[in-house]
């Protein structure tokens, strides 16, 4: 689960990780009203930043400088409703509902932070670059000497010569050093304690006066840990997630939106991406994964079955079952039920293996609907790409 920047920064916060004084803003009132405070604090600037879940912002005009209460309201209600395209929004791009008011800072230094779980290693890791600022990525694929790589032992947590390590590493004056440790202690206890798969500040900052700051926040929670962490999970915003996942994960599916025309439903993560794999194999796309898990009732199945057949890019569906704790039967009345609610008009095609094979194909064919039946996956891979295509 993602969350936005201005509610990273405010978890960042309780782990005593400095972060520049701002306030969250749906109009531009309340912007408006952000600001003064600022300014009447001290700042000698805001900047006004848009809140959606990629990256990019900034060359995508969705971070803007203001110098006064009025233009800090002029760029607020332009930004507010503006649909922002970066490079990691797509052309579609994503509505701005939400803005982050934030003060100036006088920047000397633009660093990177990041900590992820490394599954290779089986281990958190600690990254950080002196070459901080938009284009990390570029960094990262041309110079990947120029970003130091801290393991961390889950035992241990992040030592405290560690810390010391990467502060010294990306430059930092001697008088920032304590400070630094405490920010990337800070850091990392907040990536553990939340259950967070990433943690990201780029760029984290020095300022002129020796003050150390994260001037963005990207904060990434794993779902599966999230019945741990309410508080967070309140955080969610549904808006700035596709419409169909959603819904998927009001019943417990697993579903990705792809770009393809074969709709796809397994159950497996593992069946689902052997699945995807041949229908490209037969030349088709797949339009989407989705995984109905092994233990779905014929509910969640025709649930599933309707989020498929609601997608307009899917032209035909591929429907591949190993019955074990998903008994093949009960996948068959669930996609029968879906079918007739739902006045079934595409092409359905159906490899079914497993327990109660006989009983789900039974219920399948007296059903008096045109599903077609394949014996092997490379069967039922060609016949559902030629539907598609047809």
């Amino acid at each position: 689960m993602k969350i936005h920047e201005y509610q990273g920064k405010a978890v960042l916060k309780k782990y005593g990780v400095t972060v520049p004084r701002g306030a969250m803003a749906t109009t531009r009132e309340e912007a408006e009203a952000a600001a003064k405070e600022l300014f009447a604090a001290g700042a000698t600037g805001v900047v006004v930043k848009a809140q959606i879940h990629a990256g990019g912002r900034g060359k995508g005009g969705g971070v803007k400088i203001a110098k006064s209460v009025e233009e800090a309201g002029e760029l607020a209600a332009k930004m507010l409703g503006m649909t922002l395209i970066t490079h990691q929004t797509g052309p579609e791009g994503r509505i701005v509902r939400r803005l982050l008011i934030e003060e100036t800072l006088p920047i000397e230094k633009e660093l990177y932070l990041g900590i992820l779980v490394d599954r290779g290693e089986g281990k958190p890791v600690f990254m950080a670059s002196a070459a901080g600022g938009m284009d990390i990525e570029q960094v990262a694929a041309e110079r990947p000497e120029a970003i130091l790589k801290q393991y961390i032992d889950p035992g241990m947590g992040l030592e405290p010569f560690q810390a010391r390590k990467i502060a010294f590493s990306l430059g930092l004056k001697p008088e920032q050093i304590n400070p630094a440790v405490k920010f990337l202690t800070g850091l990392y206890r907040a990536f553990l304690d939340t259950d967070a798969s990433l943690v990201e500040i780029n760029p984290f900052i020095t300022c002129a006066d020796g003050r150390l700051f994260a001037l963005d926040a990207k904060l990434t929670f794993d779902d599966n840990a999230l019945f741990r962490h309410p508080d967070l999970k309140e955080l969610r915003d549904v808006t700035e997630e596709d419409p169909l996942e959603v819904e998927a994960s009001k019943y417990n599916l697993n579903y990705i939106k792809l770009d393809g025309s074969v709709g796809c439903m397994v159950n497996g993560a593992g069946l689902a991406m052997a699945t995807m794999d041949i229908i490209k194999y037969a030349g088709g796309m797949p339009a989407n994964f989705l995984d109905v898990g092994g233990g779905a009732n014929s509910e969640q199945v025709a649930h599933a079955f309707e989020i498929l057949l609601s997608d307009k890019s899917v032209r035909a569906v591929l429907i591949n079952i190993f019955g074990g704790i998903l008994r093949v039967d009960t996948l068959a009345s669930g996609v029968v039920e879906a079918a007739r609610k739902t006045n079934l008009q595409l092409p359905v095609v159906l490899r079914l293996e497993g327990t109660n094979v006989q009983e789900g194909k039974k219920i399948l064919m007296e059903s008096g609907l045109n599903f077609v039946i394949a014996e092997t996956m490379k069967d039922a891979a060609d016949k559902v790409v030629a539907a598609a295509k047809a």
